[in-house]
């Protein structure tokens, strides 16, 4: 399979953007999720996400396999986020392992509306193209204050939440420990604003097929 080299460079800008920040071409950029990791294979949550400009989207996280990576439980987390204009939607899986209090991401695939097969970014590549950190907490708690507990209503019904506000001031979210993966029932930020509009069991891949190593397509003539 062959591409124009431009079309490698751009496929890589657009993977680290959205390791980064779950961001796609025109696509409104997306808060990443934060709150206590849960990870429980074939769950998830679907999410509306309406940012600082009234943009809307949805966004969609789920736990899809589990393998184990140097004696540790890894999980293949799988994000997918819809681009408002176009409607498609850019599905990306990272495989992540929980290390003390962190999450460390091993590995990303993706697979971008038009392409025919799903593509794999090493992480070097990512930070050297200024992508984020590998590295998230697992565990947000650290970083907000509790206000207390709460019974939230949302789309996919009514949660007993404990209240967290953010000590940076970034926003306050409500949290369910029975919500997958991370457990978020509603965020209320400077940023953005994200709701529960549904649980999600059974979850499988959307991204299937053997990927091929974005450097190699990077390598191919034109």
């Amino acid at each position: 399979m062959k591409f124009a080299r431009t079309q490698p460079i751009a496929l890589a800008l657009a993977m680290c953007s959205l390791a980064a920040s779950a961001q796609m071409g025109g696509m409104m950029r997306q808060p990443a999720i934060q709150g206590v990791f849960n990870p429980v294979v074939g769950t998830g949550a679907l999410y509306d996400v309406t940012d600082k400009d009234q943009t809307k989207t949805t966004m969609e996280i789920a736990v899809v396999g589990k393998e184990n990576m140097n004696g540790k439980d890894a999980y293949w987390m799988e994000t997918g986020v819809q681009d408002p204009k176009s409607h498609e939607t850019m599905w990306v899986k990272m495989l992540v392992a929980k290390d003390q209090n962190n999450i460390v991401t091993e590995r990303i695939i993706t697979k971008i509306p038009g392409q025919p097969q799903p593509v794999e970014i090493s992480m070097s590549m990512v930070a050297n193209m200024g992508g984020q950190s590998k590295i998230q907490a697992s565990d947000f708690r650290d970083k907000a204050e509790s206000v207390g507990t709460e019974s939230v209503t949302v789309p996919a019904g009514t949660f007993s939440c404990e209240h967290f506000r953010m000590k940076d001031g970034s926003g306050d979210a409500w949290v369910n420990s029975k919500v997958a993966p991370w457990g978020l029932v509603k965020f209320s930020g400077k940023d953005a604003n994200i709701v529960l509009l549904k649980q999600i069991a059974g979850a499988t891949t959307h991204i299937t097929g053997t990927p091929v190593k974005l450097e190699d397509m990077m390598r191919q003539p034109n």
